[in-house]
Formats: structure tokens, sequence, C-alpha cells
């Protein structure tokens, strides 16, 4: 048996990269259900069918102010606390969550509670891909984060069957007591020696302000944000609005956003093992991501083409989207190598969560841009600006594969 072999499988087998993984799984869950039970429960809450999308707006605009302050506080805590503090607290906190989401009776309190849910949703990625990253080999850690993000986006896929066929309010029960059952293998878990080891030093931890004190610094912290951006423009606007993109580009059928999530995130799974799989052949990151934005314009082409076509040729296209669009493995690793121990938490979990809450500006100038320039070219607008800035970003930040992550900022 190779030692190649055998360092693979330890990487597969580390309790920290089981645990990050599941959560991650988890967290997706609960992350894509509301898109696809939005139409389902708001037309139960008393909706009219007008206001759906508006009101869908809101509630993942809502849920998204919640991941950006919850981004925040988490990351600040993952460098003060630990790693595994921000690990189960969060999904802690976004499994009672989700149960109490399966009790609401109005558009304020399913509001207030999707706001508390993304809360707790910002903060297991960006641990577990710290935790993960430090306790691996440095040329093997890109194998466990591939690992975590491939897992973990497999969670829509069983929102999409919950959600199918139990009713949106099991759905939201169903995912926090898979939240809370995964609270369990916290006792298996240990803490980073990097985060140990910077505890018993006088070193600044956390100090979330330090990244904007500093023009370099905060130059490269906004580059690792204008990255990922692409990827969450094509599930926070493409497909969770796909019912009225469908309409507009006349496809044969009624498109239902549950089945354009599924098809897109099972294409995710294969996009997010290839890039992590990739960047591991090629001994790179950023070329890789270079290779996916480039992949994900084209395929965001195609989306706006596929004028008069049939349902199975729309999902098709939802599923290469979600393949191009799999980077997000490879995003969230250059996010954790690109700053010291004392910030790494910090950065790995405010960065994911700085591009899900983009969804927010974007939705929003997507709102105000379809009045004038309609659905379509609203889009497109959108895909141009997104795709640039990530290209023109990626160029800017240095090659991080194999880095050694044992120092401080």
């Amino acid at each position: 048996m190779s030692e190649d072999f055998k360092t693979n499988r330890s990487v597969i087998l580390n309790t920290a990269v089981i645990v990050a993984a599941l959560g991650y799984f988890v967290d997706i869950y609960d992350l894509i259900l509301f898109s696809v039970v939005r139409v389902q429960s708001l037309t139960d809450l008393g909706i009219p069918a007008a206001e759906n999308l508006d009101k869908g707006v809101l509630l993942i605009n809502m849920q998204m102010a919640g991941m950006l302050i919850g981004g925040i506080l988490w990351g600040i805590l993952g460098d003060k606390r630990g790693r595994l503090t921000v690990l189960f607290g969060s999904i802690l906190l976004y499994s009672l969550a989700n149960i109490a989401n399966g009790f609401v009776q109005n558009i304020e309190q399913y509001a207030l509670l999707r706001f508390i849910a993304g809360v707790g949703l910002a903060g297991e990625l960006g641990a577990g891909v710290t935790l993960v990253s430090e306790v691996l080999p440095k040329e093997k850690r890109g194998l466990g984060t591939m690992i975590v993000a491939t897992v973990g986006v497999s969670g829509a896929l069983l929102a999409f069957w919950v959600g199918d066929f139990f009713g949106w309010r099991n759905a939201y029960f169903i995912g926090g007591g898979l939240g809370l059952l995964l609270l369990f293998l916290r006792v298996s878990v240990y803490e980073s020696g990097m985060f140990k080891n910077l505890q018993e030093t006088g070193v600044s931890r956390g100090n979330f302000f330090s990244l904007f004190t500093n023009g370099q610094r905060f130059k490269k912290y906004l580059m690792c944000i204008l990255v990922g951006i692409p990827l969450w423009y094509v599930i926070g606007i493409l497909i969770t609005f796909s019912p009225e993109f469908g309409r507009s580009l006349g496809v044969q059928g009624e498109v239902s956003a549950g089945k354009a999530v599924f098809y897109s995130y099972f294409g995710l799974i294969f996009g997010d093992f290839l890039s992590g799989y990739l960047s591991q052949i090629l001994k790179s990151r950023n070329k890789v991501v270079v290779i996916f934005l480039l992949a994900s314009a084209t395929m965001i082409a195609v989306f706006f083409l596929s004028q008069n076509v049939s349902l199975p040729i729309f999902y098709f296209v939802c599923f290469g989207l979600g393949i191009t669009s799999g980077f997000w493995a490879v995003f969230v690793t250059i996010a954790a190598e690109q700053f010291g121990t004392n910030l790494r938490a910090t950065v790995a979990t405010t960065v994911p969560n700085f591009v899900r809450g983009s969804v927010v500006p974007m939705t929003l100038a997507f709102s105000a841009m379809r009045q004038g320039f309609g659905l379509q070219t609203s889009a497109i607008i959108l895909a141009a600006v997104t795709i640039t800035l990530a290209l023109i970003s990626v160029s800017q930040l240095k090659e991080s594969f194999g880095k050694d992550l044992d120092y401080y900022e």
C-alpha cells in the first residue's frame, strides 16, 4: 500500500473532516430549503401569487442579512475562543431556528426566523474549513476541503426530496433534528494544534477591524470576497428565480424552483469534487478558479440562449450551471490560506458569508433594473459585472497551494 494512498485515506477518515462535512451538509440543507419551499410555504401562509416573488426576495434578504452579521460574530469568536466553539455553536443555533421555522404563522415570524437561522448558518463552514486546513498536511488540505464541500452541497438534494415528499413544515423539522443529532459527534473532534499554540502567545486574535486598517490586507480580503460572488449570482438569481426566468425564456412547461435547485446542486457535487481534485493535480488554486469562472460564463450564456426549450433541457442547463459554479471548495480554501492563524477563522467565516450576503445587493439591483431593462437583460448585466470582477480579483491573489499556515498576521 503506497504512502500516498495511506495519506489520502487518513484525510477521508479524519474526524474533523467528517464532522465539518456533515455540518456543512445540514448547513446547505437549511440554506437551500427556503428556495425549495418558497412558493409552497408562502402560498400556505396566504401570500397572493402576485406577491410571491417580492416576498421571496424579502425573506432571502433577511436570511442573508443574518449571515452577514453572523459571519462577523462567529468569525471573531472562532479566533478568540476556538474553531470547535463556533463549529458546534452555529450548528445548535441554526438547528433550533430550523425547527421554529416549521411553526410560523405569518410573514413577520417567517422573516425573523430566517434572520436568526442566517446568523446560525454563518459559522459552520468557515470554522470547519479553518479546522480542516490546520489539522491536515499542507499538501493534502485541499482534499479535506474538497470532501467538506462535496458532501456538504449534497444536502441540497436531501432538501428537495424532503420538501417535496414531507411538506415544507416537516422539512424544517427534519433539518433541525439532523443538526441536533450532529452535535453528538462533538466528543470525537479535537481543537486545532495551531490554535492551541496561538492561545499561548500574546498575539491579538480575531481583530476583525485589522482587516481594514492595512491597505494590502484589505485589498487581499476584498479580492477573496469578489472571487466567490459569481457562484452566488448563479444560485441566488438564476436558480432561485428560475420559474420567472423559465416563463421569460418561453420554456415549454412550468419550471419548478425545487427541481432547478436539485439539478444545479447535483451539478455542484461534481463541480466541487472536480475543482478540488484538479487543484491537487495542477498544484494550483488560482488556475482552477479561472478555468471554472470562464466555464461558468459560458454556461450562463447557454442559459439565456435556451429559448423555447423543453423542461428536461432547461433542467440539464441548470445541472451544467451547477458543475461550472462548483469551485466553492477551492474558493474557501484560498480565503483560509491567505491569512495568518490569528485571523484565519475570522476571514474563512466572514468571506463566504459576505459572498452569500452579496445576494442582498444583487437581488436589490436585479429588482431595480428589472423595471427598466427587463428580467433577462438585468440578469445578464449582473453576470458580466460579477464574473469580470472575479477574474480581476483572482489575478491579484498569490498562489497558496502548499503554503505553510503556521504563522501570524
